[in-house]
């Protein structure tokens, strides 16, 4: 049965008599009372002051915590010290001399106030956050869903275009038997037409010999001259060879032929949330924010440019991107307008081999058989890096002001990342923990490299067909040598490299005129097409807009690819 002094159909009750209406509280017990009630409880224990008020008014009373030193006391106040509330009896003590006493009603309104700001806090900033990871969560179960529909029905519908390649393949083969049988049913046939031709000449040869062994006609009998000699001459046996059928291996080859599923891979970031602030503080600014990837990219903007082949291009801004080709002169465009802003002419009179720009907006270029890396400042070009017995191919800008250079022996026989401060080395990448190489040899090849937003270092080694990425030590974390099926089917061969704010690594193909996304740790998400024809040098600007160059039409692509 409901108490009914408690009943939310009821009204409260005294809990002395339990059948008045409350009227009063009393404060210092914490009972409620009716009005007929407050004498006996006022009697009941005489010991203590009791405080009886309006039951309307009972939380306008401080309510005090009894002392667990002394009975009966109420603690008024409170020891910074030890961090407990105190009575006046325990002040007046020893064991507080000498330590902070505070009223406790003024650590009370301290307390609120700290416990009003974290309330604050829950409501308007880490609540509103915790929703948008649910609703994070959400889009993504929702996009999960249909990316794995979109899945299962390209698997569904290649299996039915196998399904029909297969019904070909089996009439075109029960075709084939058919004409074979009826080849050699034909020869069987005329070989048996030619047997029984000869049986029928032989019975004519007995029945003229009956003849004349029944005859007394000597004309007759010298006429008949039997060629058993010439039947003797048995036919040749015919043996016709069976086609034989020999069904492919299905369960080891099949699965390659049909197509593969790339593996799965679930990350979780500890630092992947940040939570939702008014205020811009730098660690929030440079958080990257969650996108996806675009089911098909889509190009925003062509630049048509003046060169014979063009090979790289390097965002300076949003608005403007340097590019370099086949010749001596690095030029820079508007990407809005297209039209050419600026030149830069190499020192040593040969073609410029890579180009990147610093984080402060200078451009650097390598100089291959210069055996240089160069800086570009308000248009002076400084020499920063004088290499001997080695030549530098590619050149990045890390996010610590750092160079990232590749380069290659003399002879070619030795390839390696350098980094450096300015002119100073500062870390040599060229071995595994095995001591192999890391990076294939040759002398004139192309390594481009890239920092990921990881630190992971990333290269695109075109002479071993492979992206190879090493974390911030040097050492080996992947190789990827391409995914198939690819756009063309042809061999994968890498010819430029960048990365993106969601550390993807964004590679040129320039066999299959498409660039492959791969996340951080090296499995594949998508190609970009986009009428990509001989695509090289490639770059992201702070919009994670893509710019891919096409080497042999000159131009270069702006191209979206996430939301």
């Amino acid at each position: 049965m409901m108490d009914p002094r408690t009943s939310a159909q009821d009204v409260m009750r005294c809990d002395l008599c339990e059948t008045a209406m409350v009227q009063m509280h009393c404060d210092t017990c914490l009972v409620n009372l009716c009005k007929a009630c407050v004498g006996e409880h006022f009697s009941a224990d005489l010991s203590k002051p009791h405080k009886i008020i309006d039951f309307k008014d009972r939380k306008s009373t401080p309510l005090y915590p009894g002392c667990t030193f002394h009975d009966k006391e109420r603690c008024e106040m409170f020891c910074k010290q030890c961090h407990i509330p105190v009575c006046i009896t325990c002040v007046a003590s020893d064991q507080h001399l000498g330590h902070k006493i505070l009223k406790i009603m003024q650590v009370l309104v301290e307390k609120k106030e700290k416990i009003a700001k974290e309330k604050n806090e829950l409501n308007e900033t880490i609540f509103p956050t915790y929703q948008d990871i649910v609703s994070d969560v959400q889009n993504r179960i929702s996009q999960l869903e249909k990316k794995y529909g979109d899945l299962s029905t390209a698997i569904t519908k290649h299996g039915e275009d196998w399904h029909r390649e297969i019904d070909k393949l089996v009439q075109k083969l029960k075709a084939d038997v058919e004409e074979m049988k009826t080849t050699q049913l034909h020869t069987l046939q005329k070989h048996l037409d030619e047997v029984n031709k000869k049986i029928s000449d032989i019975n004519n040869e007995i029945s003229s010999i009956d003849a004349a062994l029944d005859s007394n006609d000597i004309s007759t009998v010298l006429s008949v001259m039997p060629d058993v000699d010439e039947y003797k001459k048995l036919p040749q046996n015919i043996l016709p060879s069976l086609p034989k059928f020999t069904p492919g291996r299905i369960q080891a080859e099949l699965c390659k032929l049909f197509g593969t599923l790339s593996s799965i891979s679930v990350r979780s970031e500890e630092h992947g949330y940040r939570i939702k602030t008014t205020q811009k503080s730098p660690e929030a600014a440079s958080s990257p924010v969650i996108k996806q990837l675009l089911d098909e990219p889509q190009t925003v903007t062509t630049i048509h440019t003046e060169y014979g082949n063009l090979y790289n291009v390097a965002c300076l801004s949003d608005e403007e991107i340097w590019t370099r080709g086949d010749i001596t002169t690095m030029k820079l465009y508007s990407i809005n307008q297209g039209s050419l802003l600026k030149s830069i002419t190499t020192n040593s009179g040969y073609n410029p081999w890579d180009i990147t720009v610093t984080n402060s907006g200078d451009l650097v270029y390598t100089d291959f058989w210069d055996r240089t890396v160069n800086i570009v400042k308000n248009e002076e070009i400084q020499t920063v890096i004088r290499l001997q017995n080695w030549k530098p191919l590619g050149v990045c800008s890390t996010s610590s002001d750092d160079l990232l250079v590749t380069m290659v022996s003399d002879g070619g026989k030795q390839s390696k990342v350098v980094r450096y401060s300015g002119s100073k080395k500062k870390q040599t990448i060229q071995f595994d923990e095995q001591g192999h190489p890391l990076y294939s040899s040759g002398i004139l090849n192309h390594k481009y490299i890239i920092e990921n937003r990881n630190l992971d270092i990333c290269v695109d080694d075109n002479r071993a067909t492979a992206v190879v990425v090493v974390n911030p030590a040097g050492k080996l974390r992947f190789r990827y040598t391409g995914h198939t099926p690819a756009p063309k089917n042809q061999p994968f061969n890498p010819r430029g490299i960048t990365t993106d704010s969601q550390s993807h690594i964004l590679t040129t193909d320039e066999n299959n005129d498409c660039v492959h996304i791969i996340d951080q740790d090296g499995q594949f998400l998508r190609y970009i097409v986009c009428g990509l024809s001989e695509p090289w040098g490639l770059c992201i600007d702070t919009n994670d807009n893509l710019f891919v160059v096409k080497c042999r039409n000159r131009q270069v692509k702006k191209i979206k690819y996430q939301q």
